[in-house]
């Protein structure tokens, strides 16, 4: 795949070529890591036929530097820390609990927004496809992974268009398999490889999992 991507939709296209041998599971979920996550699966989930549905992932910002992740949360009360960081002074165990509890705050706002009544999917025996607009540090995806373990999943394959090949080594040590199209060096951020990144809305999360689950919107 060209960089820059030209927008998120594209990104599940081409991935969904890529994830073609898994087109034939009987039992197939794709999990998007939402907001960005979803444009994406929801291309994947069209394209192989699966059933679409969501693990709300969160990134535990450090204090102060709240675009620098020092570990991440996942539906089902999973969480995993960037232990290389938590020797910094910046972060205390009480900063750390501060911000885990903020972000768990948002977590269930955002699932119970996105949700609401539906069910969580049956994954037990199934061919779970973790799937996100790209990765940085992998914490959020890390997170995803050990929320699965609890349910049961045949197998867990992470798939993404961009990341920087680092977080992929931990992700493939956990995963059945990863799929990513491209690893770029001097990787400063996913939205770099992007022409249109725009954030998603609450509303565009509706719409699409409005399609997929049968509900207006």
């Amino acid at each position: 795949m060209q960089l820059p991507i030209p927008d998120r939709e594209t990104a599940g296209r081409e991935l969904a070529k890529a994830l073609a041998a898994y087109r034939e599971r009987e039992k197939l979920v794709v999990l998007a890591l939402p907001r960005g996550g979803l444009p994406v699966a929801a291309e994947i989930a069209r394209e192989l036929g699966g059933e679409l549905d969501l693990m709300t992932v969160r990134k535990l910002g450090m204090p102060g530097q709240k675009e620098v992740a020092m570990g991440a949360i996942a539906s089902g009360g999973a969480r995993v820390l960037n232990e290389q960081m938590l020797g910094s002074d910046l972060i205390t165990e009480k900063a750390l609990e501060e911000v885990t509890e903020a972000e768990q705050r948002e977590l269930e706002r955002r699932e119970q927004v996105y949700r609401g009544s539906h069910p969580w999917p049956d994954l037990a025996g199934a061919t779970v496809i973790l799937v996100d607009d790209g990765l940085a540090t992998g914490a959020t995806m890390r997170a995803a992974l050990k929320g699965l373990k609890p349910y049961k999943p045949r197998e867990t394959v992470v798939a993404v268009p961009v990341a920087p090949e680092e977080p992929l080594i931990e992700l493939r040590k956990r995963a059945d398999e990863v799929v990513c199209l491209e690893t770029p060096s001097n990787f400063r951020g996913i939205g770099q490889w992007y022409v249109s990144f725009d954030q998603v809305s609450d509303e565009e999360v509706e719409e699409i999992l409005g399609e997929f689950w049968g509900r207006g919107g």
